[in-house]
């Protein structure tokens, strides 16, 4: 069977992502609080904001979970099929 190999995040690639995050959403609050414009507006940029932030962990969520169940099919279908080849290897013994 061969190896699988998992692909391990750097604790320095960790810590950028978080920054860039804080620092985007600190730049969209200041941005939407120094707007000039009725606290009706402010407030729904907010929530639209606030629902991006959500919705984009959710597509990468998903995406992740489908790329994994993939990976986990094909180390099944490996397995059957190394099975066949052992059991067929003794048939012909």
């Amino acid at each position: 069977m061969t190896e699988t190999y998992t692909l391990k995040q750097s604790a320095a690639w960790k810590s950028f992502t978080i920054a860039s995050f804080v620092v985007a959403a600190g730049m969209m609050a200041v941005g939407i609080w120094s707007l000039e414009a009725s606290f009706a507006a402010k407030g729904f940029y907010a929530m639209a904001s606030l629902m991006l932030v959500q919705t984009s962990i959710s597509v990468t969520k998903t995406l992740r979970d489908e790329e994994e169940a993939s990976r986990f099919l094909n180390r099944l279908e490996e397995a059957r099929t190394e099975k066949l080849l052992m059991g067929a290897e003794r048939r012909t013994d």
